[in-house]
């Protein structure tokens, strides 16, 4: 481990002596890749400086401890000692999370889709409720949402919402919580007080550049129509609403929130370039021959990820084995009860991974 972290370091003051070259300063392109490594980098060498300078400091309270005759001075090194060693330990557990190889969309913005699935009016309804949980989520965390679609469910809800959100971390945080959730409680139209188990499927796509997604414009219907749902006073006066379809894949993208049918349509390419995006990773997933870890990082979304048992205010985490009880803290946005434990697992199996291949 030791050896990476000085390879880390070596390359994190060969980047910071080329951020101060003029030819680098001028490359906007280039400068920005590099500030980015710098920045990654950074992160690594901070953490390893300290660990160096608090195991030292350890070794030498260890050494004066072993040649201080005062017992009052033994007394304030032992001290020192106890809370040096319990430090010590955490930065080194630190340091091995840092270099284990990052996700490049963790830095990414976002896409968060949710669609309603079995269970009819009740899905609907808990995908509205869901979509308001992480939209509270992400105002905890600083994130920007912007809703691009949002087509309404027969009885309240919603049959499917489309929204991106921008920030530090995003996709790093939401990444897992793509997948089926499930969803068991009492309709409000149910008079027998029988509990109905309902779905919906949670889609979260790392953020592209168009440009990066080909995209042939002769494999692509483009409708214009006008806008439904709430939108206050400008809403089906206008045909701003802008529908793709991807014939060779079957995928369909619906904007209808932006002001005009320009916004639309670059948002619903880029909607759709993220949708190919994702289908290309899929797609080499599955080649991979040693790809189980990573298809769980993904959240297939065949597989069922959560169960929501509102009678007994319960989640669990199927992938990871979790239940918590914190269900109304997590429907009105903790979903830091879910998130943190299911970052932390999966760290742990990615360490354990990486120190197999060690040996």
């Amino acid at each position: 481990m030791f050896s990476k972290l000085d390879q880390v370091e070596s390359r994190y003051e060969e980047v910071n002596m080329s951020l101060q070259r003029p030819d680098v300063a001028s490359d906007q392109k280039k400068y920005r890749a590099l500030m980015k490594e710098f920045s990654d980098l950074e992160k690594i060498v901070v953490l390893y400086r300290e660990f160096r300078k608090k195991s030292a400091a350890l070794q030498e309270n260890k050494d004066l401890f072993a040649n201080e005759a005062d017992t009052e001075m033994r007394e304030m090194i032992r001290e020192d000692i106890k809370m040096l060693e319990a430090e010590v330990p955490v930065l080194e557990d630190t340091l091995k999370i840092a270099l284990i190889p990052k996700d490049p969309n963790d830095d990414k913005n976002c896409l968060l889709e949710i669609r309603a699935g079995a269970g009819g009016d009740e899905a609907s309804l808990f995908a509205d409720e869901l979509f308001r949980g992480y939209v509270s989520y992400a105002a905890t965390q600083g994130w920007k949402v912007e809703l691009i679609s949002y087509s309404d469910g027969n009885v309240g809800g919603a049959k499917e919402v489309i929204a991106s959100i921008n920030g530090e971390n995003v996709f790093s945080k939401l990444k897992y919580e793509s997948g089926v959730h499930r969803v068991q409680r009492v309709p409000a139209t149910e008079g027998a007080g029988r509990v109905h188990t309902s779905t919906v499927t949670v889609a979260i796509i790392p953020e592209v550049e168009v440009v990066d997604v080909k995209i042939d414009m002769k494999d692509i219907t483009i409708d214009v129509m006008r806008a439904s749902g709430a939108g206050g006073q400008s809403v089906n006066k206008t045909e701003s609403a802008v529908r793709l379809h991807h014939i060779p894949t079957g995928i369909l993208v619906h904007s209808q929130e932006g002001k005009s049918q320009t916004s639309n349509k670059e948002r619903a390419f880029q909607i759709l370039g993220m949708k190919l995006q994702r289908l290309e990773d899929e797609k080499r997933l599955k080649e991979a021959s040693d790809a189980r870890l990573d298809q769980i990082g993904t959240g297939d979304r065949s597989e069922r990820i959560r169960t929501y048992n509102f009678p007994q205010t319960r989640i669990t985490d199927h992938r990871i084995g979790l239940t918590t009880h914190a269900l109304d803290a997590v429907m009105g946005g903790a979903f830091e009860h879910l998130v943190d434990p299911l970052i932390a697992y999966f760290q742990a199996e990615a360490l354990k991974k990486q120190s197999s291949s060690q040996y």
